[in-house]
């Protein structure tokens, strides 16, 4: 199931305001939003909790896709399953940040382009597949 990942992970840093889909509040702008009004702690309480819904989103995705706490020798040390977890978390993290510092930002236009032209019709298609694939398998 890439194409659900992949689907799951692009709305999730939409839904974090990640950098290409950060619209309504540019980081880069010289007048951006609430960074204008807020400062020390109040700022600081904004950034955190931009991070820890990275953090958030990147554990469900790791749940989600990627088996969680599973791993080679869990069965045998299970202290191993949070050291899995943490680097699968970490590496989610990563590739937010990676792709916050790739890619541009979009404008409002490409923003729904993108949205109703690829990741709706992404989503309906795989919908479709999987349901045949679960019809015919039975």
């Amino acid at each position: 199931m890439i194409l659900v990942f992949i689907i799951f992970y692009i709305s999730s840093l939409a839904e974090t305001n990640r950098t290409p889909f950060d619209l309504p509040e540019a980081d880069s702008e010289l007048v951006a939003g609430y960074h204008t009004e807020y400062s020390s702690m109040k700022f600081v309480m904004f950034q955190m909790a931009e991070y820890l819904n990275l953090i958030t989103a990147s554990s469900i995705s790791t749940t989600l896709f990627f088996g969680g706490w599973n791993g080679p020798f869990v069965g045998r040390l299970p202290l191993l399953g949070p050291v899995y977890f943490t680097a699968k978390v970490l590496a989610l993290i990563f590739l937010a940040m990676w792709i916050r510092y790739t890619v541009p930002r979009f404008r409002y236009d490409q923003l729904m382009r993108f949205g109703w032209k690829f990741l709706l019709p992404a989503s309906i298609v795989n919908i479709i597949i999987s349901s045949t694939v679960i019809l015919f398998m039975r």
